[in-house]
Order: structure tokens, then sequence, then C-alpha cells
């Protein structure tokens, strides 16, 4: 590793927002969510749950897709780690490995899944990184209707009450 310069404050930056895009996905804040997107970013999601991957080009897209299928009848936790993180100037790589649930109660099933993320960034003029591609590949998915287990109990739910914003 002689004469490598490794650039740990955008590693750093890097990183903060891969866990920024999977807070403000969690927890709905979808402005903060658009942030984390550059305005061309390309989206890959290896999802099976909706009968095949899904494929966007650009942040409205996204935002659009994420907002209308993601409302306050779906919950979602999405845990990510093990990054590998490779900078080149003003762009950069990344592999996540990621863990998802989803509790969609209109519909009464739970999903869990795990995969890897492989994600490209890009440093713009205002000297933010913002993701430019972003995909998945799952390990594993899988669903199960809440009605197949009578034992299961929603017992709290951040969305569930009428002054949570959606």
């Amino acid at each position: 590793m002689t004469g490598t310069v490794i650039d740990l404050a955008a590693i750093e930056e890097i990183r903060q927002l891969k866990y920024r895009y999977f807070r403000s996905l969690d927890l709905k804040l979808w402005d903060v969510f658009a942030d984390t997107l550059a305005e061309d970013v390309v989206g890959n999601y290896g999802t099976h749950a909706y009968g095949e991957p899904l494929h966007f080009t650009g942040r409205d897209a996204i935002v659009e897709f994420m907002t209308a299928r993601l409302g306050r009848e779906v919950t979602t936790v999405h845990v990510a780690n093990h990054p590998e993180i490779t900078i080149d100037g003003d762009t950069a790589v990344a592999s996540w490995c990621f863990e998802d649930t989803v509790i969609a109660t209109q519909h009464r099933i739970l999903i869990r899944g795990a995969g890897y993320y492989t994600d490209h960034y890009a440093r713009g003029a205002d000297g933010a990184w913002r993701i430019t591609e972003i995909a998945y590949e799952r390990i594993f998915e899988s669903m199960q209707s809440l009605d197949d287990t009578p034992s299961y109990q929603l017992i709290a739910n951040r969305w569930s009450g009428a002054d949570t914003p959606p």
C-alpha cells in the first residue's frame, strides 16, 4: 500500500450518505431521501415482491415510487453494513450488505430479505456526495401472510397515529 492515499473523509461522508438514505426512507423523510440521490440517478432494485425487478431513471421517478408504495400502511427498516468503498477523485463505488423488513399492514404481509447493494456516487459542485446509480441483488427475500401466524401482533407502529406525518 506504499504510495496509496486513502481519502478517509470521503469514505466517511459516503458512509453517512448511505445511512441517511436508509434512515430517511424508513422514516419517510422524503425531502431528505431525495437529497441523497443525484438528479439523474439510475435505480435498479432487485425485489421480487412486485413480480420483477424495478428500474428507474431520475430522482423524481425513484422518490415518486417510494412515496406512493411506502406510505403510512407500510413500515420498513433497513440495516446496512460491511461497506467496501473505493474513492476515485470525485466519484466512488461501494458495496453494502443489507437486511430489510417490510410490514404491510393493509395487505397483511411480512417481507424479510437480505442482499448486496452496489452504488455509484459523485461529489457535486456543492461538495456533497450523492448516489448516481443504485442497485441491489438479493441473497434471499421471503414473504408470509400475517394471517398464517394467528399470534402475530404489531404492538407498536410509528405510522398508525393520525397525527404522524406520512
